[in-house]
């Protein structure tokens, strides 16, 4: 099961690989040219060994070529690698910086779903992992592995054809045996780098989610208590650790003892030949540098093979990324949605997460162009869930949703957002300035209409009074700012976006009562000929309303103007008296 996914994760290596098919094959080329300089190195060696052997009388300058070729060779060898190196690196690189932007944007493509219950330290363990895993096993499986088999295979032809066959038979029973150790400890060894992985992005993500909630671990003075849980999955962390790097010593130890073994039976067996006149000096030195030749890179394959083992369980997880289902999916005739007036429709919509309880039950109404309609209902019964419908978050499991009669499953996501604008009950900012969480409305716009926005957002005073103005850093989720400034930001952002159809899902609800009145004073500036759907908790915020819905467990109770729903003393009429009492006490 782990070999498919190993090949699986390399096969979906290869189309970015094989954009750069010219330099793929070239480096390649460049490569052999390298293993042939390698190979060559002892036979020169071997050449000038014998010609300075006492017994041969050969004149002077042949040692001289042969030392000068063993130069040139040793040269040629590191020269082709280098060149080599230097021309593959805009393929890693560039396969790197494509795969890591194509899990980038297919995270953002998917499902609300998948972010509500995913932990961003985790993932951002896993990308940096997975794309750290590509460049090493791109690196090393095309110029270490592969050249390391060609060698061997050179080496090989040329010990049988030059020397007693028992030389070739050592060496590759050696090499076999080498190859099948690595692999069988490398395999059992692997679930402990699995562990490792796993804990690392577990303690990452409890590190990260106690940080973004400092607040709330000071308001419990529990800082003990998340270093407890912290620590607790770093003990296992440890644990595995621990077992990776001793079970490594033991792969270590064994690959040695493996080599030095093959290496003395084979020098001994040519030391034997010496001996015997069957074989000069040189070859003596051409088996002894032979098999150094080949046992060096071997044992760097081991480590290699290791790694790459490592890479790919590390490139594992990155791409399981990539396998999310994205629930909402543009059709292949997908049109662009225009949205010449703004008329929104639901149709009988039924809707639900989970299919043992329903969210939405037959909802049905019509938000004329240019009309303003509220959403009121008590904690639960579905108001955010329309939003999130309308937003196409989510699609309905029944009816549908229409803007202007086009129903929105058949149009571009893009070209549906472009049309709808958000003030949201928690405004989140970037971690950012504030000129860039406006601009963030509409990036393409100059600075002049950033400040235009900000003013009718009324803001722009509260900006030029800081020391920094625009340029004012906002904090990890703009902690920096209070809520009645977020708020204004977030207004700011929406009227720089300039959308046909607004949506206030709960934009006061968290402010106090003087902010939340100037604030409901520019919301009904900006709204006025868009169409508006407002979630209101407040029902003082919604009197100018056109229709107000009542929702409660998921389906419309009532619905009317303000003073038809007074009059109709039902579940409106009761939650106004409430909180007029409120009000008052």
């Amino acid at each position: 099961m782990k070999d498919h996914h190993d090949w699986k994760a390399i096969r979906s290596l290869l189309p970015y690989i094989w954009t750069f098919k010219g330099r793929v094959i070239f480096a390649l080329a460049l490569l052999s040219f390298a293993k042939l300089a390698n190979v060559g190195i002892p036979l020169a060696l071997k050449g000038a060994v014998d010609a300075l052997d006492p017994q041969q009388q050969e004149i002077i300058f042949l040692p001289v070529a042969m030392l000068v070729a063993y130069g040139l060779l040793r040269l040629a060898s590191s020269l082709f690698s280098e060149l080599r190196d230097a021309l593959f690196a805009k393929v890693i690189y560039n396969s790197v910086r494509k795969i890591a932007g194509n899990i980038f944007s297919h995270l953002h493509k998917l499902s609300l779903r998948f972010h509500l219950e995913r932990q961003t330290g985790g993932i951002s363990r896993d990308i940096e992992r997975g794309t750290r895993g590509i460049s090493f096993l791109m690196n090393f499986m095309i110029f270490n592995i592969l050249p390391t088999l060609v060698e061997i295979a050179l080496i090989t032809i040329i010990l049988l054809s030059q020397y007693d066959s028992i030389f070739a038979v050592i060496t590759t029973g050696t090499i076999l045996l080498y190859i099948s150790y690595t692999l069988v400890v490398t395999e059992w060894r692997m679930r402990f780098r699995r562990t490792m992985n796993e804990m690392d992005s577990q303690a990452n993500n409890h590190a990260i989610d106690s940080l973004l909630n400092y607040e709330t671990v000071k308001y419990f003075n529990n800082e003990h208590y998340e270093l407890q849980r912290y620590d607790d999955k770093l003990i296992r962390w440890e644990q595995s650790a621990i077992k990776n790097q001793t079970s490594l010593s033991l792969l270590n130890v064994g690959q040695g003892a493996i080599i030095a073994i093959g290496l003395t039976i084979l020098m001994l067996l040519a030391g034997q030949g010496v001996v015997a006149g069957e074989l000069s000096l040189g070859d003596l030195v051409l088996i002894n540098a032979f098999l150094l030749q080949l046992y060096l890179p071997l044992g760097f394959l081991g480590f290699v093979y290791r790694e790459i083992r490592h890479s790919l369980a590390d490139m594992e997880r990155m791409f399981k990324l990539l396998e999310q289902h994205q629930e909402t999916v543009d059709n292949v005739s997908a049109a662009v949605l225009e949205v010449p007036r703004g008329k929104i429709q639901f149709n009988h919509v039924n809707f639900h997460y989970d299919s043992n309880r329903a969210i939405l039950h037959d909802i049905n109404f019509t938000v004329e162009a240019g009309e303003k309609i509220a959403i009121v209902g008590a904690s639960g019964s579905g108001k955010s869930t329309l939003v999130r419908l309308l937003f196409r978050f989510y699609d309905p499991q029944a009816g549908n949703i229409t803007i202007d009669g086009i129903d929105i499953s058949t149009v571009q996501q893009h070209s549906l957002r472009q049309a709808i604008g958000v003030v949201p009950q928690d405004t989140v900012l970037f971690n950012d300035t504030i000129y860039h969480n406006i601009l963030y409305g509409n990036p393409t716009v100059d600075k002049q209409a950033v400040i235009d926005a900000a003013k009718q957002a009324h803001i722009h005073h509260f900006i030029t009074s800081l020391p920094k103005g625009y340029d004012t850093i906002v904090g990890e989720r703009g902690l920096k700012l209070s809520g009645g400034e977020k708020q204004r930001v977030a207004i700011a952002r929406t009227l720089l976006k300039n959308p046909q159809i607004l949506i206030f899902d709960e934009a006061t609800s968290a402010l106090d009562s003087h902010s939340e009145q100037s604030i409901n004073r520019e919301l009904q500036s900006i709204s006025s000929n868009k169409t508006t759907l407002v979630i209101a908790h407040r029902l003082s915020t919604i009197i100018d309303a056109d229709t107000i819905l009542v929702l409660e467990h998921g389906t419309i109770v009532e619905r009317g103007h303000h003073e038809q729903l007074l009059a109709a003393h039902g579940r409106y009429a009761a939650m106004w008296a409430l909180q007029k009492t409120e009000g008052s006490s």
